[in-house]
């Protein structure tokens, strides 16, 4: 073998996994799994003290670096945060996809997979002291041109992307997201759908996702937040729920607040995928990174076991990769080594809130491919 991983706590969730083992890498794939495996390795990690668990999947990333402003660099990311496979919520669109494939992701080290923008140019204005929503103008919104990208890279691609919003759609309302609709249709891809600012309403878009569908920014405050004054959940929510559509967190830089957080979990209404939406104007915060993202859940009493889960088997069900998210033998040979480390923290939600904590994740090293990456100083 290349790699044997010693003596974690391996929780698997898709394999109902969670128990001390030893893991085995050979060829890039999961190689074995077992209380003791009795092969050598060329690399031997001792873990007894800490977590294993699938390469995590951050489902809602912007890592186009340096062909968009919005993109971050994501080998950085991964190497502090144990994201093995980020999957971009539609910085490209079909103008810019074919250079985002062959500039960034292919030369990548870490795995990066795509949702693809209905309109044309991706999200082409976000920064600090520009801000144009690529939706606010329906003339860039070509679906034929999305649906040839998307059919001409569907290794790559696993979805349209969608913002709507007041803020990412102007006064287009719905319509963009009607729009990315019947491209999925068309080619048999779900949509991820951002929601901002009113109109649309979060009832307009949520009774327009259909099973398989993604509404990212389910913890998003006031307004549109899925949170009743009365701290119920919003009757629209339940029903898109149990149609199938899958919610997100996508923490952001403006779409997570720790009172609709709370809120939502204390009604019954925990987040399928928990995501980071890691990009330029959150990289230092609040949101920085998916190992982040998740330290706030561990801090308010989330069970480990769903926490993984909500990183590694459901995103990679939300994308349709099943070789992805597991550490069933032979499949691909990722993996994310944390421990709980306590001490004194503070976490901040997109409002400011502070929070105050006692433990956080931090990362031990994670594998790629089959070989082992030592954690970034963070």
């Amino acid at each position: 073998m290349d790699l044997i991983l010693r003596g974690g706590r391996v929780i698997d969730p898709a394999s109902g996994l969670d128990d001390t083992r030893d893991v085995g890498f050979a060829d890039g794939r999961v190689a074995a799994v077992a209380p003791r495996i009795t092969d050598k390795a060329i690399v031997e990690r001792d873990v007894a003290s800490a977590i294993v668990t699938p390469g995590m999947i951050d489902l809602h990333t912007h890592v186009y670096w340096g062909g968009t402003s919005i993109g971050v660099d994501a080998e950085p990311i991964a190497r502090r945060s144990g994201t093995t496979t980020f999957i971009d919520a539609g910085t490209a669109g079909p103008a810019n996809f074919p250079g985002f494939r062959r500039h960034v992701i292919e030369p990548s080290p870490v795995r990066i997979l795509a949702y693809l923008n209905v309109s044309f140019a991706g999200i082409f204005a976000f920064s600090r002291t520009v801000m144009v929503g690529e939706a606010a103008d329906l003339r860039p919104l070509d679906l034929g041109e999305c649906a040839r990208v998307a059919r001409e890279n569907r290794d790559l691609i696993v979805g349209i992307k969608v913002r709507v919003g007041r803020g990412a759609g102007g006064s287009s309302g719905v319509a963009p997201l009607e729009m990315a609709l019947e491209v999925a249709e068309e080619v048999g891809l779900p949509v991820m759908a951002h929601i901002d600012h009113p109109p649309p309403s979060r009832k307009d878009v949520l009774e327009r996702l259909r099973p398989g569908d993604v509404l990212t920014h389910c913890y998003r405050a006031f307004p549109n937040s899925l949170l009743r004054a009365d701290g119920d959940v919003r009757e629209e929510a339940q029903i898109a729920r149990e149609r199938g559509v899958i919610f997100d967190i996508g923490h952001g830089a403006g779409s997570f607040g720790f009172h609709a957080c709370r809120g939502l979990l204390a009604a019954g209404f925990p987040p399928d995928v928990i995501s980071s939406d890691v990009h330029v104007l959150n990289i230092d915060g609040p949101a920085f990174d998916l190992l982040t993202t998740l330290s706030k859940f561990l801090v308010l009493g989330v069970d480990t076991n769903a926490l993984i889960a909500a990183v590694t088997v459901a995103p990679a069900r939300a994308i349709g990769r099943p070789t992805l998210g597991t550490l069933a033998v032979g499949t691909e040979g990722d993996a994310t080594i944390v421990d709980v480390e306590e001490g004194r923290f503070a976490f901040y939600d997109t409002q400011g809130e502070r929070l105050d904590a006692d433990r956080r994740f931090r990362l031990r090293g994670m594998v790629v491919g089959g070989k082992w990456w030592p954690s970034a100083t963070r």
